[in-house]
């Protein structure tokens, strides 16, 4: 079965009475080269294990089960487990897990289904749990990579540079963790239904160690989300509202020009090493 071919996706869904739920941001892809170059790209290959997040009816999951050891797919939708079942029986080293990815603890699930194996991530991201996924998946701290099929617009935002429009709290996250890098887009025409927004496939490989170094990184990300809550601010607006009353304006004042910056510089100006060394500063306060 050709699982990115429109007629047989169609006459698979009619078989199974399935219909798209838009709550799920349900898009099947309808090109081949898709989720062949994403597994690709993956690094997925022999020795290694790979998660996979709402695999559909499976077009990326069999490409990844041709490339590596086991392959684990967590699937909240219970209406395509008898589809998966189907598209998939031909990779006994494919396993659809059921669940909701935002309720599972995603360090615990690979090393119980893929003990021993390195792991790296790989999925096709509905786009309304994109930012909470990638986040839990970083902060697990379990992948060597993680290559996701995202909202072009969050891609940007992933990889944006220090000052532009696009670099934001999310960015800093990512950054901490990750070398970010965007791969090619992917236009509506390739899905089923086509989303109004065109997609973009990132690799992210994960860091053996954070790009600055911070004593608490608790605080590290409190001051960046303080810096961008309201992006009209300046950087010492959003950190009176972080500190609330336990340090003065003043204080906070001094602290960021201690740190080599203007009082009035706005949060989206700083990059890695003044994030750390103004928390450095703040912690002592």
């Amino acid at each position: 079965m050709n699982l990115t071919n429109q007629k047989e996706i169609k006459e698979l869904l009619a078989r199974h009475g399935f219909h798209f739920s838009k709550s799920m941001g349900q898009n099947f892809l309808i090109e081949s080269w898709v989720p062949r170059q994403t597994a690709e790209a993956s690094g997925a290959g022999p020795g290694l294990g790979v998660l996979e997040v709402g695999p559909g009816i499976g077009p990326l999951t069999e490409q990844l089960a041709k490339l590596a050891d086991k392959v684990v797919s967590v699937e909240l939708d219970q209406r395509l487990y008898p589809v998966l079942a189907e598209t998939l029986a031909d990779y006994p080293n494919a396993e659809i897990v059921p669940g909701d990815i935002m309720k599972t603890d995603i360090a615990a699930l690979c090393a119980e289904k893929m003990p021993g194996l390195p792991v790296v991530a790989c999925a096709n991201l509905p786009y309304n749990i994109t930012t909470p996924v990638i986040t839990a998946m970083l902060e697990a701290q379990c992948f060597q990579a993680i290559t996701v099929m995202i909202q072009r617009e969050v891609a940007l935002r992933i990889c944006a540079k220090p000052g532009t429009a696009d670099y934001g709290a999310f960015t800093v996250l990512c950054q901490y963790y990750a070398d970010s890098e965007l791969l090619y887009d992917v236009p509506p025409s390739c899905f089923l239904p086509a989303p109004k927004v065109t997609s973009s496939v990132i690799r992210m490989t994960v860091r053996g160690k954070p790009p600055v170094e911070v004593a608490d990184p608790k605080l590290f990300f409190q001051v960046v989300r303080a810096a961008f809550g309201q992006r009209r601010k300046t950087l010492l607006n959003g950190l009176v509202t972080l500190m609330g009353k336990s340090v003065s304006k003043d204080a906070l004042r001094q602290a960021i020009v201690d740190c080599g910056m203007q009082e009035s510089i706005r949060g989206e100006r700083l990059s890695f090493e003044e994030f750390a060394k103004l928390t450095e500063k703040l912690r002592h306060l």
